[in-house]
């Protein structure tokens, strides 16, 4: 997968036996491909704009020769035979995400689509793919997202604790944990931009030079401009009841043009932008969770968990609840997404629903996803045969968007494997 940030391909290669939340992770290793930045900008061409369809379709088939490329490289640099690998889950590129139906030809339309063809990445891997995990859950009732909050629960819960984990990709989500609970107890939804409005504010500015706020610094020099932040948070979706979705449809270039149009300077603009993040997570944290739950601690992944200055904001909007990064509980930051979704194609293999009918709003669970096998004709006996005998258990990897902690550790379902362990090069969303 790659998120809603286009920064790039995200792919953790796992070992999973068990099932459910009663299964054991493995992690092997992860590795980010950035896109390159031609394909980066035709993708925002696409993403919820006029286009030609033509566009849409040479886009699919090529992200997936890029996707089998980078499973291909994170296998290699992880010194992990491809033959191993049993199955791939891929998200995909969301190009249009419409949680919340809209009349449309007589109809109340929800819909969603992820680009990234399944049949490329299967017939240049000799591996099957599953992909298209969101359409169901919306054909069910959902809004298709968040779908991370089963990996959050499967990873994060605790018997005295209560948690929210909340990642800040493209747009920033949570999902709050209360402490010896069920998933039936479980709060999640997308609480509004995360790296977003400031990629783009920055990418803008510079005309291209910049597509992220390194370190937060460009923040760290400027002042919130306090009127305006008032003015964004006054926005009716902060104040939505959940579940509930957000995207590049409300947080794309008609947004950011207006923020343009304040004339604010550049420190200060990127200043409150990062401010608008991090309060309006907490809007939801004070808002929906706290009145439900007890909030403990808050576990942050993504690549806003590389924003110092990113973290700060939040930390003082939620006063004295502890703002950690996710290793601090052996969950790696830029990896989290991509361990989701490999979890969840293990699951869909096996015929088992991995949403979170409360946090998608649902009206069941329901099996993720669309499965693109590669039988008899997609790799030579020989392949199969050395695939089937070099490993017993599933190794899964999956392509997907998202340190060492000693305190406040998983539950241990989930291992690292540091000898396979490889970090890209990936320009991420207010990283390195």
């Amino acid at each position: 997968m790659s998120g809603t940030s286009l920064d790039g391909i995200d792919v953790a290669i796992i070992d999973i036996t068990g099932s459910g939340y009663k299964a054991k992770i493995n992690v092997l290793t992860n590795h980010s491909v950035p896109y390159p930045r031609k394909v980066r900008e035709a993708l925002l061409d696409i993403s919820n704009a006029n286009t030609h369809t033509s566009e849409i379709s040479r886009l699919n088939f090529l992200l997936g020769e890029l996707y089998a490329e980078a499973v291909e490289e994170t296998a290699e640099r992880g010194g992990i035979p491809l033959p191993t690998i049993r199955l791939i889950g891929c998200h995909g590129q969301t190009i249009y995400h419409e949680g919340q139906g809209s009349a449309y030809l007589g109809k109340k339309v929800a819909s969603t689509l992820q680009i990234g063809e399944s049949s490329v990445i299967s017939e240049r891997t000799g591996i099957s793919v599953i992909s298209n995990f969101r359409e169901r859950d919306m054909a069910a009732g959902g809004k298709g997202a968040p779908l991370a909050p089963y990996l959050d629960y499967l990873l994060l819960r605790s018997r005295g604790r209560g948690r929210v984990a909340v990642n800040i990709g493209g747009i920033a989500n949570l999902t709050a944990i209360p402490a010896n609970s069920n998933t039936d107890k479980i709060v999640a939804f997308d609480t509004g931009p995360g790296n977003m409005v400031i990629d783009q504010l920055m990418s803008r500015i510079t005309l291209g030079r910049q597509t992220f706020d390194r370190d937060g610094a460009t923040a760290s020099a400027g002042q919130i401009d306090q009127k305006l932040l008032n003015k964004l948070l006054r926005d009716k979706y902060f104040r939505a009841k959940p579940p509930k979705t957000a995207g590049r449809e409300q947080y794309g270039a008609e947004f950011v043009s207006k923020l343009l149009d304040t004339e604010l300077s550049t420190e200060d603009l990127i200043a409150t932008a990062t401010a608008l993040t991090a309060e309006s997570i907490a809007l939801g944290v004070r808002n929906f969770v706290m009145p439900e739950m007890r909030v403990d601690e808050i576990f942050v992944s993504g690549g806003g968990a590389h924003n110092p200055t990113l973290m700060g904001m939040l930390q003082k909007a939620m006063n004295s609840i502890p703002v950690l990064e996710s290793t601090e509980a052996g969950l790696d930051v830029d990896a989290k997404e991509a361990i989701a979704f490999a979890v969840m194609a293990y699951e869909t293999a096996h015929d088992r629903p991995s949403n979170v009918p409360t946090a998608t709003g649902a009206r069941r669970s329901v099996v993720l996803g669309k499965l693109t096998p590669n039988g008899p004709n997609g790799s030579s006996r020989r392949e199969r045969n050395e695939r089937n005998e070099a490993h017993s258990e599933s190794r899964t990897p999956v392509l997907a968007a998202p340190r060492n902690g000693a305190s406040h550790k998983a539950r241990p379902s989930v291992k690292n494997t540091p000898k396979h362990q490889s970090s890209g090069s990936k320009a991420k969303a207010a990283a390195r």
